[in-house]
């Protein structure tokens, strides 16, 4: 199980554009926090330590409000137009020993067989739905690629996950697959050979000229 990651956040009476810029200016992420049939609460927590805990692979954090602590999973993160910074989050109320749907990072482990004969791995997936216990979210799902052969695939089907967790994604999701690198010839050089050799230039007029050098040594000869 990963660890909880324990931030103080503050409520916020006012909401709106103008409100989440102040506060991002002053270092304070704007959240909202909802879940379990209970109030809805529009909070602030600091920028800094959220950031650092999202960067670190945290989901479970343990929300002080008021001296009342929540146990919450991070359920969105809205990022700024260049998709960089973090500008606002979506924090949802969890109980320790519920089940619940969360994306998990995949780590491929090992050389592919086929590495050594030229071959080399393609990443199509770099997590995988899995539904658990909040208790149980692992931080990563190890997937072994050692006994990879060029040609050959993984699916979601094929990943070993950890006691207790299932699959929740679509189990036909391509994971990796180990193929050929291809090497383009250049244009040049396919134009070069769909070309046929040149043929000797024709010389215009040399077979009349033979002809006439034929007729004067016929009359000379007379």
């Amino acid at each position: 199980m990963e660890d909880t990651l324990k931030l103080k956040a503050e409520k916020r009476e006012n909401s709106g554009t103008k409100v989440s810029q102040r506060l991002r200016s002053q270092g304070k992420l704007p959240i909202v926090l909802y879940g379990h049939k209970q109030q809805t609460f529009p909070l602030a927590v600091d920028m800094h330590d959220f950031v650092e805990g999202v960067h670190h692979g945290h989901r479970l954090m343990e929300l002080e409000v008021d001296g009342k602590n929540e146990t919450t999973m991070i359920k969105d993160i809205q990022y700024d137009y260049l998709g960089r910074d973090i500008i606002h989050a979506d924090m949802i109320r969890v109980n320790i020993t519920e089940r619940v749907t969360v994306s998990v990072a995949l780590d491929l482990k090992g050389e592919p067989k086929g590495a050594q004969e030229g071959g080399i791995l393609e990443e199509h997936a770099d997590g995988l739905e899995v539904e658990c216990r909040v208790s149980d979210i692992p931080e990563t799902i190890e997937v072994s690629v050692d006994d990879m052969e060029i040609g050959d695939a993984l699916y979601a089907r094929d990943v070993k996950l950890p006691e207790g967790i299932d699959l929740a994604s679509d189990e036909d999701t391509l994971i990796v697959i180990c193929r050929t690198v291809e090497v383009e010839e250049p244009e040049e050089a396919e134009a070069l050979e769909g070309e046929e050799e040149p043929s000797a230039p024709e010389v215009i007029g040399r077979e009349k000229e033979d002809q006439e050098d034929e007729g004067e040594q016929e009359k000379g000869g007379e």
